[in-house]
């Protein structure tokens, strides 16, 4: 499959990977950041080098220990080439990544063309697109990728003039001799810079932030805006092959299910429909593993659907057939309860709750979320020479090489994983199932390529949903209205469930999702995760579990400025304290999002900043018309701070209208405000459809929800009127937060909290649809 590059127009364009790259490497310059022992790969100290391992590798200021990212190369004709490394799924990465690269080359971006990475995690090292990271990781390498080739460039300029390299600048994709004015194009040094020796990294000449010319601003082009837009961009949807057959599969409706028996005589009748083939189970935990099922492979989908639906299967339900959703609320609630494991315990938070003459307690419950990607899960795969090769929108190419490989007893270096774009992830296709599908059906059809495409329905009910969970509060407070202890327990599903047997219990990095982390000034916390099991399967979602602590907490800190009677955004503020730099060790939160604790302490200024700035931009404090609420809202996740203010108004009705939305971010440096505003926006339109509407229910182990019609999304007419992003100042003496995740986890409490203060009724279990008429 072509790769889609950006040509001088700005409008993408099609060019051969291997073309591309022979004439990059045979012709000019070639940058990588490897592990081959240049300075762009090894950490600046050997306790650099430390960190560096116990944190992830490339989040830290060393650079990449072991995981080569990206390569750069530019060709005698002056292209300036960039890998993205990264899955794009709306968040902008294919435009960030060269961004940042062409703004250190000083290069000209209309000249600098981006090819997607292979799934190859020994050459690009780590290519998950989740945790928010995509940026947060490969900022500062990309730019020393960047200034590592400008000066190379430089300094062979300066020998072809036979001049002090000191003496040569490069300016907008030429290098310019400050004496003279002579100019020469990259492409002209090109191929004599590739012949020289790499800078070392002690003598790299980074740009200020004054000097960006990329970085930091708004105007640059969505570099496949004009493909997607016109129709032309590839999605997995999109991929076709000659001589292609499609494929659906009939999965078990219960996770752990399988097939007993199946007939398919009259799918066979069908028109169209080539082949029925039985794809085994897999003995949970599943992992990544296919269900398995029975598949239909036909010469079209509309084919393959009317063939699945002419099957006639026993199923075996299995151990989970009878998951009831409404009967594990009580298990939750009953966990819940009761003391259990705790993860963080300072002082006596149990005496002091024992003796408190007033003490506030509240349950908060969410439901299985689904993560109703407007494009399903979707893989086309051929199998010839020796190779498989699969097309897919998937964020974690180097797990679907490892599983297909698996499956189909072959060496990873025999898989190859195109990455097409992705029509949303959210954490679901991290978990590449549906790449093994195809590919064990193109085996089973003789290296024929087959597309496996999910329909709607299998999209929601054989997800990797996220846990169900009851969060408990109790707190005492003084004659002040102050806290004086903190109890909070999470029960919930632990996704390690779906790779461990018997796991049970959220772990510490779950818990550091705005739990254990919290940064209230309390003398007595103590947080607690019950031992539940999972009857599903539980997998990544945008924020995790931030989702339900965030709702937990921001509501009970409203809760109980309710009952101290004061305002709740001060009462927040209060509860944080002055600005000060935390380690998140001292918080009981040793892991920290896998970043170094030093490089990433909780810093409460910036967390009262965005409090203040959101609560700014709704004109907090301001008399509102009747029946009109403004609730506030702020979480901590993936190393950046969000807070937002939602404007209500509740008719006599109970029917809600969300007048405005201000959501505020602090993420330190930025790359592309105009995405970093974009996923904001996304971030509220679809925090707000979990909290009016998600919800997965499950009935004999079976999903109840099906299509859009009794699965909601947000309707237009339910949308905010105003969305109002506002950014901190970009702040780069600090390291990069993430972008993608964090605006999501603020949007129910802050929805909830001003259903309150319009009505007076308190919202503590989602979704609120089914609460508001009458009130």
């Amino acid at each position: 499959m072509n790769d889609l590059i950006q040509n001088d127009t700005g409008a993408p364009e099609n060019v051969s990977r291997r073309l591309l790259l022979k004439s990059a490497a045979g012709a000019g310059l070639l940058l990588a950041v490897t592990h081959s022992g240049n300075l762009f790969a090894q950490a600046a100290t050997p306790a650099e080098a430390v960190e560096a391992v116990k944190y992830g590798g490339d989040s830290m200021p060393g650079g990449l220990v072991d995981n080569p990212l990206v390569f750069l190369s530019i060709g005698a004709d002056g292209v300036v080439s960039v890998i993205c490394h990264r899955s794009e799924m709306g968040q902008g990465v294919r435009t960030s990544i060269p961004m940042v690269v062409a703004d250190e080359l000083e290069a000209d971006f209309k000249r600098v063309r981006v090819i997607q990475a292979l799934g190859n995690e020994a050459r690009y090292g780590n290519q998950n697109t989740d945790g928010s990271r995509s940026l947060r990781h490969s900022m500062d390498p990309l730019r020393r990728v960047g200034a590592c080739g400008r000066m190379m460039l430089e300094a062979a300029a300066a020998a072809q003039w036979k001049v002090a390299p000191a003496e040569v600048q490069a300016r907008n994709h030429e290098l310019v001799h400050i004496p003279s004015g002579r100019k020469i194009g990259f492409g002209a040094v090109a191929l004599a810079a590739a012949k020289l020796p790499i800078p070392g990294r002690e003598t790299l000449k980074m740009k200020q932030p004054s000097q960006f010319r990329y970085i930091g601003k708004s105007d640059v082009a969505l570099i496949d805006g004009v493909d997607i837009v016109r129709g032309r961009a590839t999605y997995g949807t999109d991929v076709r092959l000659e001589g292609m057959v499609y494929a659906v599969v009939a999965r078990a409706a219960v996770v752990g299910g399988k097939v007993r028996s199946f007939d398919s005589a009259a799918a066979l009748k069908v028109p169209g429909v080539l082949r029925v083939i039985e794809i085994k189970s897999t003995p949970l935990p599943a992992g990544f593993n296919p269900l398995g099922g029975v598949a239909v492979v036909a010469r079209n989908t509309w084919s393959a659907i009317k063939g699945r639906e002419a099957l006639v299967i026993e199923w075996d339900d299995g151990p989970n057939g009878g998951y009831d959703s409404v009967e594990y609320r009580k298990t939750l609630e009953a966990a819940a309860r009761k003391p259990a494991k705790a993860l963080r315990d300072e002082g006596k938070t149990m005496d002091v709750l024992a003796a408190a003459k007033k003490r506030v307690t509240a349950e908060y419950y969410l439901p299985h979320l689904a993560h109703a990607t407007m494009e399903p899960p979707v893989a086309t795969a051929r199998i010839h020479d020796g190779l498989c090769e699969v097309w897919t929108s998937v964020q974690a190419p180097q797990a679907a090489v490892e599983i297909v490989a698996k499956h189909l007893g072959i060496k990873p270096e025999q898989v190859k994983v195109n990455v097409t774009l992705l029509g949303g992830g959210f954490g679901r296709k991290s978990k590449p199932d549906f790449a093994a599908e195809a590919a064990l059906l193109s085996k089973a059809m003789g290296g024929k390529p087959v597309k496996v495409q999910w329909t709607r329905e299998d999209d929601l009910q054989h997800d990797y949903y996220h846990a169900v969970s009851v969060q408990h509060f109790d707190s005492a407070l003084d004659d002040a209205g102050k806290p004086t202890a903190w109890l909070h327990r999470s029960a919930a599903p632990t996704i390690r469930s779906t790779f461990v047997a018997g796991a049970k219990g959220l772990g510490a990095g779950e818990m550091g999702h705005t739990a254990i982390n919290i940064p209230f000034q309390i003398p007595n916390i103590r947080i607690e995760t019950p031992e539940v099991e999972a009857q599903t399967r539980i997998g990544w979602f945008r924020s995790v579990y931030n989702i339900p602590h965030a709702f937990g907490v921001q509501s009970f800190v409203a809760e109980l400025a309710f009952a101290a009677k004061r305002d709740p955004k001060d009462y927040l503020l209060e509860l944080i304290g002055p600005a000060r730099r935390i380690d998140p060790r001292t918080l009981g939160d040793n892991t920290n999002y896998s970043e170094s604790p030093e490089r990433y302490p909780i810093d409460t200024g910036r967390m009262r900043g965005v409090i203040e700035l959101a609560a700014k931009g709704a004109r907090w404090g301001r008399k509102l018309p009747k029946g009109h609420g403004i609730g506030i809202a702020m979480a901590y996740s993936f190393m950046s701070y969000v807070a937002i203010a939602i404007e209500v108004a509740v008719d006599a009705k109970g029917a809600i209208r969300v007048v405005g939305v201000d959501t505020a971010i602090d993420c330190g440096p930025q790359v592309n405000p105009e995405r970093i505003r974009s996923q904001l926006e996304g971030a509220v339109i679809m925090g707000m459809t979990l909290a009016m509407h998600g919800e997965i229910s499950f009935k004999k182990g079976r999903a109840e929800q099906s299509n859009f019609h009794d699965h909601v999304l947000l309707r237009q007419s339910e949308a905010p009127h105003e969305i109002r992003v506002h950014l901190a100042p970009a702040n780069y003496s600090v390291s990069p937060g993430g972008v993608g995740e964090p605006g999501l986890p603020p949007v129910a409490p802050a929805l909830c909290n001003a259903i309150f203060a319009a009505t007076g009724k308190r919202i503590r279990q989602l979704p609120i649809a089914q609460q508001l008429v009458p009130l």
